[in-house]
């Protein structure tokens, strides 16, 4: 009987992985087992940082607020306290936002929160 591979399959894993692999620096482009090592590497990297992208996000936010709130007299942690209770259904993405490009508005809402 003749041998059987399964060739079709091996060589088409083989492309999804290297061209997953596309610019990558020497061997890691074009050897199938440098390629593969390298891209699975990428590839928890990439997941990782999905969630510490949020993660950064959120401090770059609370760090805006914090400016534009001091320029009013009063501390980021005083804000927020005061914002909750006054149930400001406004995020801190949104407050950043109206904090760097609408500076009137962010008064507005520091003033009715005070």
């Amino acid at each position: 009987m003749t041998r059987a591979t399964n060739n079709p399959a091996a060589r088409a894993r083989r492309k999804k992985v290297l061209k997953m692999a596309k610019g990558y620096w020497g061997r890691r482009k074009n050897v199938f087992t440098v390629a593969k090592n390298a891209v699975d590497k990428g590839l928890v990297y990439a997941y990782r940082d999905r969630k510490n992208k949020k993660r950064t996000f959120r401090a770059i936010w609370i760090q805006r607020i914090n400016a534009a709130v001091r320029e009013q007299g009063m501390s980021y942690s005083e804000f927020i306290g005061k914002a909750n209770k006054a149930n400001l259904g406004i995020n801190r993405k949104v407050l950043a936002d109206l904090a760097m490009n609408n500076p009137e508005a962010f008064k507005a809402i520091v003033d009715s929160v005070k």
